[in-house]
């Protein structure tokens, strides 16, 4: 193995640790060129009694705060989970607000200072997929708050079924003028995006952008036969140069060649138990036949998952695994696990 992969958290962290690079990646990813740089801890505490919140990577760019999440193996809660992080991505912003803004306490009848919501910025939190398509054909899937009308317009089977244009062009003018309304900074909703990175569906495009080359890179890594001759078309290149060092084998301490082969044990394991699961499923579709038979395979396939779950979670705690970590990659809680042990 010549290189350390990308894909995996710590190598992952090694490499976006330096400023330049994760700059040039959010650059080629989203296509602008970025004016401020500022970086911040991966480290979050939400609330007293919570638990802290990890981000791979934080940072915020011009007007804009970024989260960078790598994501491997399989995992139940992915919609959930981003939904989460995305949402803790505005919130953090709490702590630094101003107070600038006064407004007349009702009780006292004083003016009293209070948070200026308008100074929140926007948020992108990008989902480095690493091995999962989520069910999509496409590179990368962006979600963003739009009005709920726009999803009616385009589920309308009627409006659609109308061999007259005239009205699809009337209703497409009043969704624009809807999504235009920017009072109050009502706007500012669309402005966030949480984004779903499919590398898997990357290294099979033929699709010519900037932000493919990195996940080329990052799929090669993944190789651990790989060697120094897979990687010369990316020689030359100032920041791929600096990626190579940061990943370069011969640099790994005992500690990062410990922590490469546990990742990868699991990582293999995952991918057997996901496997499963998906021919699992094909088998049960194909013998189903009316509705009553399908929801059971459903509930089956659950309690299948759930049992394979605790089996894995079992394995890798008797192997002295974290019981949190084992929760965060099974999406058990660790009381489960450990009523189950």
């Amino acid at each position: 193995m010549y290189l350390a992969p990308l894909n995996y958290d710590r190598f992952f962290k090694k490499v976006f640790s330096e400023p330049s690079i994760a700059q040039r990646f959010l650059e080629d990813f989203l296509s602008v060129e970025i004016q401020e740089f500022e970086v911040f801890s991966g480290l979050n505490r939400v609330t007293d009694d919570a638990a802290l919140v990890e981000f791979d990577y934080r940072c915020k760019i011009d007007n804009t705060y970024v989260i960078v999440d790598m994501q491997q193996w399989y995992k139940p809660d992915i919609g959930q989970r981003f939904y989460l992080y995305h949402a803790l991505n505005s919130g953090l912003q709490l702590e630094s607000l101003p107070k600038k803004r006064l407004v007349l306490d009702k009780h006292t009848k004083t003016l009293k200072p209070v948070k200026d919501y308008r100074r929140l910025d926007p948020v992108i939190t990008l989902v480095w997929m690493a091995d999962d398509r989520l069910g999509f054909s496409e590179n990368y899937v962006s979600y963003t708050m739009l009005p709920e009308a726009l999803s009616y317009f385009l589920r309308d089977e009627r409006l659609w079924g109308n061999a007259e244009i005239s009205e699809l062009m009337k209703r497409r003018s009043s969704l624009l003028e809807l999504m235009s309304n920017d009072s109050k900074g009502i706007g500012f909703l669309a402005l966030n995006r949480l984004i779903f990175v499919l590398q898997p569906n990357i290294l099979e495009s033929d699709e010519v952008r900037k932000y493919v080359r990195w996940f080329k890179f990052a799929g090669k890594t993944m190789n651990s036969k790989n060697r120094e001759e897979d990687f010369e078309e990316f020689r030359g290149d100032v920041v791929f140069e600096e990626m190579i060092r940061r990943l370069d084998s011969r640099s790994l301490t005992r500690e990062d060649e410990r922590y490469l082969e546990d990742e990868r044990s699991i990582w293999e394991e995952m991918k057997r138990y996901e496997e499963g699961i998906l021919e699992e499923g094909r088998k049960e579709g194909r013998e189903e036949g009316r509705e009553e038979g399908r929801e059971e395979g459903r509930e089956e396939e659950r309690t299948k998952n759930r049992i394979a779950m605790l089996s894995l979670a079992r394995a890798l705690i008797n192997s002295g695994m974290d019981v949190e970590k084992v929760s965060s990659m099974t999406g058990l809680s660790p009381e489960e696990i450990w009523r189950e042990r």
